[in-house]
């Protein structure tokens, strides 16, 4: 059974034990169901859920909607306690207008679907708003793969940072797995030397940027990319370029993501 799925019937199961005790004359909540009323139960819900199928969508929804808010209620007081990491640091790519009235910074993942989808949304705030300042926050959190992809990528951002926005559109935008030979075969696509990028890699590893992004992450309770930080708010998911210009208007208008 797959894990949302099974999150879902054990919510629903929970929101009906009050009304099926009744019709099944059940102990008090504190005493241990007999193996007959266990059984009983379920075939309860069983026949519950293949008349009602529409309800599993409802609770599905409630109990992400409950999630999202949890997740948003943490990053808040946490974006405000981090907040030189999250826009400051010196680690960071800036795209865009490095002296922007707004900031907004991206985690994300070379090889996560939504970030290379989220491509197009930054692309078109870029181009569209020149006083943007836009930080890409490198999260490598899709397995071995990633974390090499991303070794590759600081090399280019120390030896080559006028190269590194070019190298990022190239990987983030490619349709293979973003990996070691590949973000290296996108670096010298780009003119780069590799005996002098492997060479940086050596000597200045990114574990250390890394351990201090995921440290940030854990602490604003990130759980995947691309998660958006725009002045006090963040936004979780590839929502659009849409949502994240409606928050840089606010943040222009009365100083929050929202007003």
């Amino acid at each position: 059974m797959a894990p949302r799925l099974r999150t879902t019937l054990f919510a629903l199961m929970g929101a009906t034990v009050l009304a099926t005790s009744s019709l099944l004359a059940v102990k008090p909540a504190s005493a241990e169901m007999t193996d007959a009323q266990k059984k009983e139960m379920g075939a309860f819900v069983r026949e519950y859920l293949i008349a009602n199928p529409e309800v599993l969508i409802e609770v599905q929804q409630a109990y992400e909607k409950k999630q999202y808010e949890s997740r948003m209620s943490q990053a808040g007081p946490a974006i405000i306690e981090n907040k030189d990491a999250i826009f400051s640091d010196k680690n960071d790519i800036v795209l865009g207008n490095p002296d922007g009235d707004v900031t907004v910074v991206e985690f994300f993942d070379y090889n996560c679907g939504y970030c290379k989808h989220a491509l197009e949304d930054m692309d078109a705030i870029l181009e569209k708003d020149k006083n943007v300042r836009f930080v890409l926050k490198e999260f490598p959190i899709l397995g071995p793969e990633s974390v090499a992809a991303h070794q590759v990528a600081n090399a280019v951002r120390l030896t080559a940072p006028e190269k590194y926005p070019d190298f990022h559109r190239k990987l983030l935008g490619g349709e293979t797995r973003a990996t070691e030979a590949t973000a290296m075969e996108v670096a010298t696509s780009l003119g780069l030397d590799e005996a002098k990028l492997r060479q940086s890699m050596k000597d200045q590893p990114n574990e250390a940027n890394v351990k201090t992004t995921y440290r940030l992450a854990n602490a604003l309770g990130i759980t995947g990319t691309p998660y958006y930080v725009v002045g006090n708010e963040a936004l979780i998911g590839a929502q659009g370029a849409d949502a994240i210009e409606e928050k840089i208007a606010n943040i222009r208008k009365c100083g929050k993501g929202s007003c």
